[in-house]
């Protein structure tokens, strides 16, 4: 009945952004997978083998979608969702591999995963980049 309310009433847990990171998130938001490896300096400057990782912010929409969706759930726990950034909690979901997690935000999980996660208007790849966006987060 509370998992029902909290769609209803359309509870959003609280927001994620690209420049902030929540409590239970981890500290690399982006994951290593997102980190681009590049000179420390340019041109014809001489600067020896140093190099600078730049970390790639989520696109907007990504992070407005998770907002919009799957924060409700992932922000709080709620019906066992795991935290968003929580490694412990995603290991076991991890295992399974990506292709398992993508076909359960697409088809749903019953009783507790919704299909679409909540995102009636994301796409199929839209929804397998939220699932690497949380992934990601979890590592």
């Amino acid at each position: 009945m509370l998992l029902v309310g909290f769609w209803f009433f359309g509870y959003q847990g609280e927001p994620v952004s690209p420049d902030s990171n929540p409590a239970s998130a981890t500290d690399n938001v982006a994951g290593d997978a997102d980190m681009d490896a590049s000179p420390a300096c340019a041109g014809d400057d001489e600067c020896g083998d140093t190099i600078i990782a730049e970390a790639r912010v989520p696109d907007e929409s990504l992070v407005d979608n998770y907002n919009k969706s799957c924060a409700t759930c992932h922000n709080a726990g709620i019906a066992g969702a795991p935290l968003f950034g929580n490694t412990e909690q995603w290991a076991a979901r991890i295992e399974k591999g990506r292709e398992v997690l993508y076909e359960s935000s697409i088809n749903g999980l019953p009783p507790t995963m919704p299909a679409k996660g909540m995102c009636f208007s994301c796409s199929d790849d839209e929804l397998r980049a939220l699932v690497d966006y949380m992934l990601d987060a979890a590592k």
